[in-house]
């Protein structure tokens, strides 16, 4: 068997909307599995102007967001071109872009991320491969979660992947198949009510630690029937502006004690799906990761050995399997599993756009 190395720039952008996660990485292939290094990689926040535009254009007419699709695009390519001069990048196979979500009701058949595939590959001069979800919708799937193929194949010796993003998100095996689904909102609510107080994040959890749990509100938060649906499922910015938020406005709470009841809805909702009596590995990603409160209050909960990982991988964990996930379409093999988003068959997803010679 010969060993083969791929070179691949991958692109994430979140629905906490902490700016664009690019990775640089080298994945390989031996005897054993897959393989790969994080060589370069940095956050690029967005600027008030972006985060604003990102944030609102869900409210955008049709002829903005074909507009958007294109500008955003144009986005990514340029901030692409500076990094790759930036750590003097020579040998890029592809580049693989999740885009950002703007859309994302499955049940309702359609999801949208935008960042124009072909724009960003004539801006960079690169092969693209984006548009990672839209197939899995048209074949019956929720189109989400597809980090848990890169769970599969390059963090198998967890037993859990647990990833703290915007959304909380969590996939494992289970009867030789990959089960994973989205839990509840994260950072995505964290961070919306610190700024409210002059904060972009709540580091470390250290106000929500000076909060008080408000019972009732943390009761109406677990009733809600998302929660008691059946897998495969997953939550866009939709459930959180339409359900979560005014739930929490209703209590006109301070800060504190909301961050503090909405930590403690998040460590509820995640212990519902892990063997809390066990010991088994649980890997800990994305940037809810570095809330040490919301760890700790992990920890007091479960018997589970809780894996925080290093902070290349906690922070660019999803860009790194987005670019695995480009790398397995490029292959033509199977990148979205029928098992995690209830599609009807496993299928290999993503449109490709060549470089123009």
């Amino acid at each position: 068997m010969n060993n083969k190395i791929w070179h691949i720039i991958g692109l994430m952008s979140g629905t906490s909307l902490d700016g664009l996660d690019i990775v640089y990485t080298q994945i390989y292939k031996d005897r054993s599995g897959y393989k790969f290094r994080i060589i370069f990689c940095e956050t690029i926040p967005y600027t008030t102007e972006w985060e604003h535009t990102l944030r609102n254009a869900f409210t955008a007419s049709a002829d903005e967001i074909v507009a958007l699709n294109i500008t955003y695009g144009r986005y990514l390519g340029e901030a692409v071109n500076t990094f790759i001069s930036k750590n003097i990048i020579t040998t890029i196979d592809f580049l693989a872009s999740h885009g950002h979500t703007i859309f994302h009701k499955p049940n309702e058949g359609y999801t949208l991320q935008i960042g124009d595939g072909q724009t960003i590959s004539s801006v960079t001069g690169l092969n693209v491969i984006c548009d990672f979800r839209t197939q899995d919708v048209a074949f019956g799937g929720q189109g989400a979660p597809l980090v848990p193929i890169g769970d599969q194949l390059l963090f198998f010796q967890y037993k859990y992947c647990l990833n703290l993003g915007g959304f909380a998100n969590i996939s494992f095996q289970e009867k030789n198949k990959r089960i994973a689904f989205d839990i509840c909102p994260v950072n995505i609510v964290l961070n919306h009510y610190s700024k409210m107080i002059g904060f972009n994040f709540d580091e470390s959890g250290n106000i929500a630690k000076t909060g008080e749990i408000h019972q009732n509100l943390l009761d109406e938060l677990n009733a809600i029937s998302f929660y008691k649906a059946p897998t495969p499922k997953s939550l866009g910015f939709e459930f959180v502006k339409e359900i979560i938020f005014p739930i929490i406005n209703n209590y006109q709470l301070e800060v504190e004690d909301v961050l503090r009841t909405f930590v403690a809805h998040i460590v509820f909702q995640i212990l519902n799906f892990l063997d809390n009596s066990s010991n088994s590995s649980l890997l800990i990603t994305g940037g809810g990761a570095f809330n040490t409160f919301l760890i700790e209050e992990l920890k007091n909960s479960t018997k589970n050995i809780i894996v925080i990982p290093d902070s290349d991988i906690i922070n660019y964990k999803e860009a790194l399997i987005f670019a695995f996930l480009g790398l397995l379409r490029n292959e033509n093999k199977v990148n979205c599993l029928s098992s995690v988003t209830g599609a009807k068959k496993d299928h290999s997803s993503g449109e490709i756009f060549l470089k123009q010679v």
